[in-house]
């Protein structure tokens, strides 16, 4: 989060931008299902074309230009991440099944320790 400030101001070509994004989609959706006679080669260029149209259109506006800041900031944090070798990441998940082990046998030992309390030795429920 490189930017905490939130900024909700749009200009008005900015607005244009991404409503002619948005009629592009459903225009790609339309051409898709209307040119289903004209074959499937038609079909899907018609449906590729014009998603990539309204990709761009969307990819020009602010909302594409901070969604793009906000990948590639993504993709620097990743870069700063130190990975743990093989050997680190075996034996911390050997860790985890130890004590997922040790959990299961402690909740199950509670739970039966309570059954019999309450059922055997309170209520006199004896099966």
């Amino acid at each position: 989060m490189s930017n905490p400030q939130v900024e909700t101001v749009t200009s008005g070509a900015d607005k244009a931008k991404l409503a002619g994004a948005v009629l592009l989609l459903v225009g790609a959706l339309v051409a898709f299902y209307a040119l289903s006679k004209q074959g499937a080669l038609a079909q899907w260029g018609a449906l590729l074309v014009l998603l990539a149209a309204s990709a761009g259109a969307f990819f020009t506006s602010e909302s594409g230009k901070s969604l793009i800041a906000y990948g590639q900031d993504s993709l620097r944090e990743v870069r700063k991440v130190v990975w743990p070798t093989r050997k680190e990441a075996t034996q911390m998940t050997g860790y985890v099944f130890a004590f997922v082990v040790v959990m299961a046998l402690f909740l199950f030992l509670t739970d039966k320790t309570l059954e019999w309390v309450l059922y055997d030795l309170i209520l006199g429920w004896k099966r």
